[in-house]
């Protein structure tokens, strides 16, 4: 990889001016101008004071200080990793104590890592080879076969999951393809873009949040995602209340 333009498409993605960028890292703007130019050769502490300015994603920052020949500052472990068994432990407690709310746990790439027992409410008739440790989360919401004909605004929710799917061009551009024509309701939405699902027990009408370890320091564990749903309306809370497992993580 090219460290100076590198550098610099990551700087103009981040709409961040030279000016800025230098005031941010503690130098001059001449200095990043070279930098970007190839004139001057950056330091290791020097790479890694842009790419915290840039606030990179740490993937991002080992790749930038490989482009500039230094060696990755930031560990990539397992998540089998005794060093990460704090992290598997927590990862547990956070989804048992989400029931009777499904919640799962992704990769960067959307790959199932970890779910609750009430996530089984969420993919019901689902074909199998979507489901389970390793699936990706957004081709099952988006396939035919997945949760697609069960989601009653499938225009909004498509349209959500795939503006999350930036970094992932190739699955998003499969995922696009599965999604019908369709213009979303020009009703009002209101204070979030919700899920409508078709279940067994009546229609489920769901908002997520979206948790990550914000102090990681490690590629793995900063790219995690912990995805929980929570219901918008008292009749979902009254479904999944009462149909819902308490107390256990079976898939955890």
């Amino acid at each position: 990889m090219d460290f100076p333009r590198a550098l610099r498409e990551r700087r103009t993605r981040s709409r961040v001016s030279q000016l800025e960028l230098a005031l941010r890292a503690g130098t001059t703007q001449r200095h990043v101008s070279f930098i970007e130019s190839g004139r001057s050769a950056p330091g290791r502490n020097m790479v890694v004071r842009l790419a915290e300015s840039l606030e990179l994603p740490l993937r991002e920052r080992n790749e930038l200080l490989l482009a500039a020949g230094y060696a990755p500052a930031y560990p990539e472990s397992s998540l089998d990793d005794p060093a990460l068994a704090p992290v598997r432990t927590a990862i547990h407690h956070i989804l048992r104590g989400h029931l009777p709310y499904p919640a799962l746990v992704t990769d960067r790439r959307g790959g199932l890592i970890a779910a609750n027992d009430a996530f089984g409410l969420i993919t019901e008739g689902a074909a199998a080879e979507l489901l389970g440790p390793g699936a990706n989360v957004y081709r099952l919401a988006l396939h035919p076969d997945g949760l697609a004909p069960r989601i009653v605004n499938l225009a909004e929710w498509a349209r959500h999951i795939l503006v999350r799917l930036g970094h992932l061009p190739e699955l998003r551009a499969e995922l696009a393809a599965h999604v019908p024509d369709l213009e979303p309701s020009a009703g009002q939405l209101g204070f979030a873009v919700p899920l409508r699902l078709r279940s067994s027990h009546g229609e489920l009408h769901l908002t997520t949040t979206v948790t990550t370890f914000a102090t990681a320091v490690d590629v793995t564990l900063s790219e995690l995602k912990l995805e929980a749903f929570l219901p918008a309306d008292a009749e979902t809370a009254a479904i999944l209340s009462a149909v819902s497992p308490r107390g256990t993580c079976s898939r955890c």
